[in-house]
């Protein structure tokens, strides 16, 4: 059967090439893993023990390294996924060992408007269903856990509030004397619920629970979700989720998991969650899935564990960041490489025609609408204009010290002379410039693409953060704001400048690294505002403390660590074919 995205639904097309798919003991063989390394999950999907697979491959020398980042998207997304997809089918046509690490997708937007992260087009992984749906259950794990912490916190909160101290010693507690308006945890479910942002807990009597204040965030946000990203193995992960902070005490001392006596209980939801899963593409390349935070209100990428595993798989490792260059990549290279120790040998930046006439002008598309119809038109000076967003992120990537590659993801709608003025404009900047029609075509529309990589990858670069562990962490935020995304300075609410001092007056939080969390859709913290803006100072409305994941995380702007559901979620087109069990509808 031939596979043709114009004709067929992203769905569709993961359902007739899952007929073909290989198993996990075919991939597993081609990946040359163990028998006992590979731990099936049915017959298409698996987990790797990531420990055996590492220990017997420790002398075998890592493959290259690649990052897939992207300009600015629009509300609908600029197709990361997509194009790291393509580029291993395109580096598998040339006949390159190719394996992905890529992150697990969040029931949030899968079941709302952006839907899952599987890619699109030839480009996607399979089975789509199980990848979409929970997978091997890690997202469910760490709901478990981090709600697991909560429960231990309201449960001593309440019998703190109800027994005396004698009492409680007789029952082997002694008192933590939690200070209510100082609770830093909160739920998390893997939904956009803007109506559990802020609810109230413990009404009722003295036995059901302490009254105060709460609510959810969504479960990518988690602080273990970050843990499960960054910690190199089982040890590391049971040490930071021990050093998670859940409150402060009445006199402003730390309360953690570990005083809860909750930590190792917490890690036990965690123990095969800490195993990468192992997918493929619906050409055979063999990827893995592990973690899944947003970049825009976490870290946004997939694990460390993934990529080192990967990198001693494979000869060429594709991994993906969220959002912008001024986001997940900003993470990858300051956080994620930190934490790794792992270097990459280039960076991809995605455009999109249509972003790029977005930023140059366009009508702003909105998610649920239809498209406006200028997007459908050849405007080769918006492209242009727009090309501003995504040159500043190459300067970006070239501020790590990283090779750029600009991977136009293209669109049959595009003209031939917008893609020529973007490739134009682009090898000025000094950057390599690939068209790829991966989409359309699978691997063989990304032989250009996959060439490009191969060549910026045999350069030599010089890698560097952009700021050491010693500088302060107001200066930091203060570089990012300025050299990535080009903000004047940066301003504090009352409350986020004491939490900032206190911090840099600390002599173990003044060592951690700094995750920003800001929109995605714009440069500033403000979403509307397109292109490269100017003239804009950040705002740091708050300063959370993930003393467990090793960072501390400035909230900028209006963002909410919980995303609302919009009026067309894509929920309303899925559904289960209940004479054979199969799901449609996903995209």
């Amino acid at each position: 059967m031939k596979l043709d995205p114009t004709k067929m639904k992203d769905w569709e097309i993961a359902e007739a090439a899952a007929e073909h798919m290989k198993t996990v003991y075919q991939l597993g063989e081609e990946l040359g893993l163990e028998k006992e390394e590979l731990l099936p999950y049915g017959h298409y999907v698996a987990k790797i023990d990531y420990a055996k697979t590492l220990e017997r491959l420790k002398d075998r020398p890592d493959g290259k390294y690649i990052d897939v980042t992207a300009i600015t998207p629009t509300p609908l997304g600029e197709g990361k996924s997509t194009c790291a997809v393509g580029l291993m089918e395109g580096l598998g046509k040339r006949g390159k060992n190719v394996v992905g690490a890529l992150r697990q997708p969040s029931g949030g937007p899968t079941f709302n408007i952006k839907g899952s992260a599987a890619g699109g087009g030839l480009a996607q992984l399979i089975p789509l269903d199980k990848f979409s749906l929970g997978l091997t259950g890690d997202i469910n794990a760490i709901m478990n856990a981090h709600n697991l912490g909560m429960v231990a916190l309201t449960a001593r909160m309440q019998h703190e509030s109800n027994y005396t101290d004698e009492q409680l010693a007789e029952r082997g507690l002694k008192r933590l004397d939690v200070h209510p308006k100082s609770v830093e945890f909160r739920w998390i479910i893997d939904f956009c619920a803007q109506a559990l942002r802020n609810i109230t807990i413990g009404i009722g009597g003295r036995m059901d629970g302490f009254t105060m204040q709460s609510g959810f965030n969504i479960a990518v946000s988690s602080e273990i979700m970050a843990i499960l990203a960054i910690a190199n193995d089982l040890k590391d992960l049971r040490e930071r989720i021990g050093k998670i902070v859940v409150a402060y005490d009445k006199t402003g001392k730390p309360i953690t998991t570990e005083d809860l006596e909750v930590a190792g209980a917490m890690t036990a939801w965690m123990v095969e969650a800490v195993n990468p899963n192992l997918m493929q593409t619906v050409e055979g390349q063999p990827c893995l899935i592990h973690a899944g935070p947003f970049a825009n209100i976490a870290i946004g990428q997939s694990s460390v564990i993934a990529d080192k595993v990967g990198l001693k798989l494979g000869d060429y490792l594709v991994t993906e960041s969220g959002f912008g260059a001024d986001i997940g990549f900003e993470k990858f290279w300051n956080l994620k490489c930190r934490f790794s120790g792992l270097k990459p040998n280039c960076a991809v930046v995605v455009a999109t025609i249509r972003a790029l006439k977005c930023h140059g002008g366009a009508p702003i598309p909105r998610p649920g609408r239809p498209m406006p119809p200028e997007y459908n038109e050849e405007h080769v000076e918006w492209v242009e204009k727009g090309t501003a967003n995504l040159l500043h992120h190459i300067e970006t990537v070239k501020k790590a010290g990283i090779n750029p590659v600009v991977c136009i993801n293209a669109f049959y709608t595009d003209t031939k002379n917008e893609i020529e003025a973007v490739r134009r404009l682009c090898e000025q900047a000094g950057a390599r410039v690939a068209v790829s029609e991966h989409w359309l075509k699978g691997g063989e529309g990304a032989l250009e693409f996959a060439d490009a990589v191969i060549d910026a990858c045999n350069e030599e670069n010089d890698f560097k953060f952009l700021y050491d562990l010693d500088t302060p962490l107001r200066k930091r935020i203060e570089l990012i704001t300025k050299e990535v995304y080009g903000g004047d300075g940066v301003d504090y609410s009352p409350e986020a400048l004491a939490k900032a001092e206190k911090i840099e007056n600390d002599p173990e939080l003044s060592k951690l690294g700094t995750c920003m969390v800001k929109t995605h859709l714009s440069l500033s913290d403000n979403p509307n505002l397109k292109g490269v803006p100017k003239g804009w100072r950040l705002f740091v409305r708050d300063i959370l403390t993930y003393k467990g994941a090793g960072f501390v995380v400035p909230v900028a702007g209006t963002i909410s660590l919980m995303p609302g559901t919009g009026s067309d979620p894509a929920y309303r087109r899925i559904d289960v074919d209940v004479e054979t069990g199969k799901v449609k509808g996903l995209f």
